[in-house]
């Protein structure tokens, strides 16, 4: 019978990219990443990586193996959740990635009512750009992941993964209230020659920041790249920049910044994301119960 936990050596390697990687992730030297791997090949008796200049890369037959793979490591997460279900009470530490806006908004009132609720659950955020926290949750790094769609954007649907939308977010353009650039139409197209706080072009937001702008005819000047809202909020209050921004930051944290509308109300979908086989874990039910409560009521006082 193949061994477990060479398998999942093999789809880390496939997940990762690079022993190196392998090995810092599972806690390995990358020989014994190596190792792990040669021993596997034998065991199945074909070849199962095959040398691509410095690296590696997957057989054919790897591949295929890696998909049954990840079938078997659904089942004991499946099997997992069962047992942590038949407890009587929901505890354990449950890891989740998540990004800055929702740490600021919708974390803190959820960790309340879980304490309130799981005294004996331990929860862990970290703070992740999206690609490494949905990477990060296919590795078994974390259990949940809070995910955000941008309008022409759609992220792709995969089997292993099990999605639960959460809050429609409008995306607006805040422009200092007072200042150099205070009086300026609400346009996009007559902001052409403004300076811009914007997310980093490699991010979500900061790639359809760019698309709205260039869709309305230019290229932003962007003076301020960064992905802190807090910042790019701050920029924008003291006349040094426009921005695009989540409508969920305005109630708290905008003030002093005029917000406008932007044409056909475009607005990010917030979701959670946990691997399929952790979705009757109580820990990940309890986490996406809670937070969704305080998305409804965000929903209802914005």
């Amino acid at each position: 019978m193949l061994n477990v936990g060479r398998l999942r050596v093999l789809r880390e390697l496939h997940l990762r990219g690079t022993l190196a990687a392998v090995a810092e992730a599972l806690v390995y030297t990358p020989s014994a990443v190596s190792q792990q791997l040669s021993q596997l090949e034998r065991e199945v008796g074909v070849p199962l990586l095959e040398r691509v200049g410095r690296g590696v890369r997957l057989t054919d037959a790897a591949l295929t193996l890696v998909g049954h793979t990840e079938a078997v490591l659904t089942r004991l997460e499946a099997a997992e959740a069962d047992l942590a279900a038949s407890q009587p009470t929901v505890q354990g530490v449950l890891r989740v990635a998540l990004f800055q806006s929702v740490v600021l908004e919708l974390a803190p009132p959820t960790l309340t009512l879980l304490d309130e609720r799981h005294p004996l659950l331990q929860v862990e955020l970290v703070q992740r750009d999206e690609d490494l926290a949905t990477s990060g949750m296919l590795a078994q790094e974390f259990d949940v992941v809070l995910g955000e769609e941008f309008p022409g954007r759609p992220h792709p649907i995969r089997p292993d993964v099990h999605r639960e939308d959460l809050l429609r977010d409008s995306l607006m353009l805040a422009l200092p209230a007072h200042g150099r650039w205070a009086g300026l139409p609400p346009a996009l197209k007559e902001l052409s020659d403004a300076p811009w706080a914007l997310d980093p072009a490699d991010t979500a937001m900061g790639a359809w920041s760019r698309d709205i702008c260039r869709a309305a005819g230019f290229e932003p000047i962007v003076r301020f790249d960064t992905p802190d809202p807090l910042l790019q909020a701050h920029l924008v209050r003291t006349g040094h920049a426009v921005a695009l921004m989540p409508s969920m930051l305005a109630s708290r944290h905008l003030a002093g910044t005029r917000l406008e509308a932007l044409p056909d109300d475009p607005h990010r979908m917030l979701y959670t994301a946990t691997r399929t086989g952790r979705i009757g874990h109580p820990a990940v039910q309890a986490f996406r119960e809670a937070i969704a409560e305080v998305a409804q009521s965000h929903r209802m006082n914005s």
